[in-house]
């Protein structure tokens, strides 16, 4: 049906006002980490610095440990999804093909447990890390958040190969592969998409954490990810609020690049296991 030129210009403006809405925070991010203290204050605020103080990124990259910070967000990151992509790949792959009693409880159990808030699983790990020395370990965090990603991405996964016809497969067995090799040769290599998608879901999911690391990190500096590393960066008496925007901006690129080159696979995974 083809739109009049009022609901064309409809659309628009609603692509508009989203995209603005969504892009503000940003925005005022940079604003605030290239405005000085003084500028922060006034009333009403500035939506862009006089002189730009470009210097402040050198200064909280030089005066602080960002690279450390980033270097352990990441590992923790890349520890997670590696560990919950291995679960969730043979767990969604089970759930998807095989039908044994009481598989459909099992996949709405593991559902449920995505359905659980973080905080309510801190205390628990907290006390069987401390029992098998992970505190301080950044293992710690690499458990804590597979906890959080594998229900999720397990569910994510299943509906992907939902999709996928059981013929290649069986085909496959046809030609002597056996059900784990037909997963691994047939199966795998077309769900690029759907893989692509979920290990990305899981590295944002990890590299946002806070409560996790506050609860188990705390007490090992050395091991702090970038975003308790920045807390740290609030002062007793004042904050310099322009320096905290700028590590901020520091931990906000990697996840920049991560959605510009993987785009492509993040709409196709997230919309392929729908089309069934």
């Amino acid at each position: 049906m083809k739109r009049t030129p009022l609901q064309s210009l409809v659309l628009y403006a609603a692509v508009v006002l989203a995209v603005v809405l969504i892009l503000f925070p940003v925005y005022w991010l940079l604003v605030t980490a290239l405005s000085t203290t003084a500028e922060l204050t006034v009333l009403p605020p500035n939506f862009w610095p006089e002189v730009p103080q470009v210097q402040t990124f050198s200064r909280v990259w030089a005066e602080r440990p960002i690279p450390t910070w980033l270097l352990n967000s990441t590992l923790a990151a890349l520890g997670s999804v590696s560990l919950s992509m291995v679960i969730s790949v043979l767990a969604g792959y089970a759930l998807s093909r095989f039908s044994v009693r009481g598989s459909q409880s099992m996949g709405i159990f593991i559902l449920t447990a995505k359905m659980l808030p973080a905080t309510l699983l801190v205390i628990p790990l907290f006390a069987i890390f401390r029992q098998i020395g992970l505190i301080g370990s950044l293992w710690s965090l690499v458990i804590a958040h597979s906890t959080l990603i594998i229900p999720f991405t397990t569910w994510m996964l299943k509906g992907y190969f939902d999709t996928i016809p059981r013929e290649l497969e069986q085909a496959a067995m046809v030609d002597g592969c056996s059900p784990l090799g037909a997963m691994f040769r047939v199966v795998l290599p077309i769900s690029t998409p759907g893989l692509a998608a979920t290990s990305l879901y899981a590295f944002v999911l990890s590299w946002a954490d806070y409560a996790y690391a506050r609860t188990f990190l705390v007490n090992a500096p050395e091991s702090w990810t970038a975003n308790l590393g920045i807390t740290t960066m609030r002062g007793e008496y004042t904050t310099e609020w322009n320096e905290v925007a700028a590590a901020a901006v520091f931990v906000a690129i990697p996840i920049m690049l991560i959605y510009i080159f993987l785009e492509r696979y993040l709409v196709g995974g997230l919309t392929a296991g729908a089309e069934k």
